[in-house]
């Protein structure tokens, strides 16, 4: 599974990079406006909400809860200072999808417990496009984490996220991770489009070796 999270560059505004990503084959996009007033994130969020449907996609907003409905996303993705898990299931009820963010195996099971449906473990190496950054965990880190979820017999997906690069995409998933989330490394390429497709065909190939 690839998920991008929404940036910008030069390049690229946030509908503009996000389109690039889907025209390559990704199908769940995450919208992250840190720093943005309600209003932009709105705006931006109901024309990205068209586009995903257009490629059939998964719509995930970051951090803001009361605009999940707003903009007819499919769920949010909190992060470790935003609302609580169990919070955003009172108010967007079970039908709704929500990710949390984790650093530690301890974060992994506070988020497990509150009934997470997802978890974006990270950072797999420092990033510039994330601020206040948690213990980088690497290689090592990913694995010792999946190996304490195994014995516990946890089976909620765990996505990589942080600084990932293509050529470290096989690496990072033969760690036990169940997906890739990128943004820098897509928005920033030559031509996002053909990362994009370049990724998950990286992804394609690992799983039918």
């Amino acid at each position: 599974m690839l998920q991008f999270i929404t940036h910008t560059n030069d390049k690229f505004g946030y509908i503009e990079g996000a389109e690039e990503a889907l025209k390559g084959g990704c199908r769940w996009i995450q919208l992250r406006m840190k720093n943005s007033s309600l209003e932009e994130v709105t705006l931006i969020g109901k024309e990205l909400r068209i586009l995903c449907d257009k490629y059939e996609a998964t719509l995930i907003v970051d951090d803001y809860v009361e605009l999940v409905t707003e903009i007819n996303a499919d769920g949010v993705h909190l992060g470790k200072n935003d609302m609580s898990i169990e919070n955003a299931r009172d108010v967007l009820g079970d039908e709704y999808i929500i990710g949390g963010t984790a650093n530690t195996f301890d974060d992994i099971e506070a988020l497990i417990s509150m009934g997470a449906n997802y978890i974006g473990l990270g950072p797999f190496r420092f990033t510039t496009t994330k601020e206040n950054i948690s213990t980088v965990l690497g290689i090592q880190g990913y694995k010792d984490i999946v190996e304490q979820c195994e014995l516990k017999e946890y089976n909620t997906p765990m996505v990589a996220i942080g600084g990932i690069l293509s050529e470290d995409i096989e690496e990072v998933l033969s760690s036990g991770m169940d997906g890739i989330a990128l943004s820098g490394a897509i928005l920033n390429a030559t031509d996002p489009r053909l990362e994009t497709e370049n990724v998950i065909k990286i992804i394609n190939n690992y799983y039918n070796e």
